[in-house]
């Protein structure tokens, strides 16, 4: 592409700040950049006509963790690190709902459900739950997880749920747009549709290569979650998650956001219908990759479940399916990071985007001294 003097005086020219990635990381970077730095020149970088990855196809969780996830976390980490990340994705979850408000991203707390397909699994969880509302306590001051009776009527799973008090929803449509639209009205300017290919520093100046020009920016900010293995070397592997959603459904009871089999899938109600998505456990090797798209046999395994357990009783229609692309690693906690003297990396959220992106964000801007 030929770039017009004015093209490139406005918005390759004398550039501050530059940030890849216009997702839930990106943008809050950008807004927390704004703040430190009002007369800087901000531009953000998006490879997609919308933010890529997970931020607008994900399953708008405000989630923290089901009781099975943490009793697994802590296999791999220790009592304090898993408070830690519990923590972490609380504050992150007010912080998005303080910053954007409750009401434009639709918040909605109908607790969370966790099914359990297998008695022992169930048992097993019991055993350990109220050793993990004694860990979470200091955070909410109550038990986090009780027991509940099946009360959406779900079939070939266990009778009793383990219920997350504290466990909300969100519209991520509505979120995305309002984010976006916060970003825009700080004079931070963002381009659709550009993929950074390289950069390199030279000397206080870090040069961008992309797709359709290059240019020099004082600092850059990488914020590309699953993507990250394209720019960085850090421990930062894909993961693809389908997702289904019905048409809508006449009655629907269901209420609320559900677990089940260790969180591998999820479902919620939304606008009368059911979003429904995972299974990537079914072949997780295939589904590390950036590719969007689905497989036959998660949709297969996703429609199965939904007629079988979730929808028993009812005609079911699939009105649509899609994909995101996570970024997840061998430790839960997110990298942020400085690379080097003048790059900078919010990445690995793990699948809980929603839940810590907005102060993964605002402590990536903040390793900015």
């Amino acid at each position: 592409m030929s770039f017009s003097y004015w093209e490139l005086k406005e918005w390759f020219s004398k550039v501050d700040f530059t940030v890849v990635g216009s997702g839930i990381v990106g943008l809050n970077c950008a807004l927390q950049l704004r703040k430190k730095y009002p007369k800087a020149k901000i531009l953000v970088l998006e490879k997609g006509i919308l933010p890529q990855g997970a931020s607008t196809k994900n399953a708008g969780f405000a989630c923290f963790g089901s009781l099975s996830e943490l009793i697994d976390d802590l296999k791999t980490h220790t009592e304090e690190e898993v408070f830690n990340l519990v923590k972490k994705r609380w504050e992150g979850l007010q912080l998005l709902r303080t910053t954007l408000g409750d009401k434009n991203i639709d918040f909605q707390q109908h607790k969370g459900f966790e099914l359990f397909l297998t008695t022992e699994l169930y048992e097993s969880c019991l055993n350990k739950k109220e050793a993990i509302n004694k860990l979470l306590k200091p955070l909410f001051s109550s038990d986090v997880f009780t027991v509940a009776p099946n009360e959406f009527n779900f079939k070939n799973i266990h009778q009793h749920y383990i219920t997350n008090q504290f466990e909300g929803q969100i519209d991520t449509g509505k979120m995305a747009a309002k984010l976006l639209e916060k970003v825009q009205s700080s004079k931070i300017k963002i381009i659709n549709n550009i993929q950074v290919e390289n950069f390199f520093e030279n000397n206080e100046r870090v040069v961008v290569k992309t797709n359709e020009i290059t240019f020099s920016t004082h600092k850059l900010f990488v914020a590309t979650n699953g993507f990250a293995n394209q720019l960085l070397k850090e421990d930062v592997q894909p993961a693809r998650a389908q997702v289904l959603i019905t048409k809508p459904i006449k009655n629907l009871h269901i209420k609320g956001t559900f677990h089940l089999d260790k969180g591998y899938y999820y479902f919620r109600n939304i606008d009368d219908r059911i979003l429904f998505g995972g299974g990537r456990n079914l072949d997780l090797k295939r589904e590390e990759t950036t590719e969007f798209g689905q497989t036959s046999l998660i949709q297969n395994k996703l429609e199965e479940i939904l007629k079988t357990t979730i929808l028993p009783n009812n005609k079911v229609e699939i009105e649509h399916r899609w994909s995101g692309i996570m970024g997840v690693g061998n430790q839960k906690k997110a990298i942020v990071t400085q690379l080097s003297n003048n790059v900078f990396c919010g990445v690995r959220l793990g699948g809980m985007g929603v839940a810590i992106g907005s102060l993964v964000g605002k402590e990536l801007a903040e390793l900015v001294n």
